[in-house]
């Protein structure tokens, strides 16, 4: 089942999408916190994200902004502000459909169902995984943080991608290696903690000190955060 999440504060509209969408085997899920919608956005992991204009705090244009930096899943904008200026700008900053509140949810749905199939059945879901405000996506090893993207080593990527998407758990030293060596990376004890250092030292020169933890004669991790 394909998952939108809709960044939508009209619950009506949030309930109409929700109920026709399930009927398409669509999963709706809605924005919970106005003020963190990034993190959501990476725990959700959307196929398609459906963005008013008009939201507490930060408007859609800023968040479609912020997730474009990470992701490049489909959005379409549904907004009541639909001048030529605003369907424009929407457009322009990472857009790909806009429609005009009131709207027809049937049409709606079929733009969904044409933006998905367009994506999807010709590639991959690309994942985003996200930890102290910092965003990596998977496929294009970007790490993103704040207003700095970081260079990463395809040994470094790999390393971090391991890391987070496990994140709470601990990951030993003998899959890191088995990883890196499943993508023929020349790897040892010794290469590992070359890496897994080198990359502690460009992540605390961005801003973030102790983002991996070592598990002593074990491996390495990432602490869960405090909810």
């Amino acid at each position: 089942m394909y998952r939108m999440f809709m960044i939508e504060d009209d619950q009506g509209i949030l309930e109409a999408v929700r109920n026709r969408g399930e009927q398409w085997e669509l999963e709706i899920i809605a924005v919970k916190n106005f003020r963190n919608i990034l993190s959501e956005f990476s725990e959700i992991q959307p196929h398609l994200v459906i963005m008013d204009i008009g939201l507490p705090f930060f408007n859609g244009y800023h968040w479609c902004t912020e997730i474009r930096k990470v992701s490049n899943v489909p959005i379409i904008f549904l907004s009541s502000a639909s001048d030529h200026m605003n369907m424009i700008m929407a457009m322009n900053m990472g857009g790909d459909d806009f429609i005009a509140k009131p709207f027809d949810i049937d049409v709606l749905i079929a733009k969904m169902q044409a933006l998905l199939r367009r994506t999807y059945d010709f590639a991959d879901n690309m994942l985003v995984f996200e930890h102290r405000g910092a965003f990596l996506n998977v496929e294009t090893g970007v790490l993103q943080y704040q207003d700095q993207s970081i260079d990463l080593t395809k040994n470094e990527h790999k390393i971090l991608s391991l890391l987070m998407g496990n994140k709470g758990k601990v990951v030993s030293r003998e899959h890191l290696m088995d990883t890196l060596w499943e993508s023929d990376c020349y790897i040892d004890d010794n290469t590992l903690t070359v890496n897994v250092n080198r990359l502690r030292k460009k992540l605390e020169s961005a801003g973030l000190p102790d983002f991996i933890r070592t598990k002593f004669g074990i491996g390495y991790y990432i602490e869960e955060e405090n909810v």
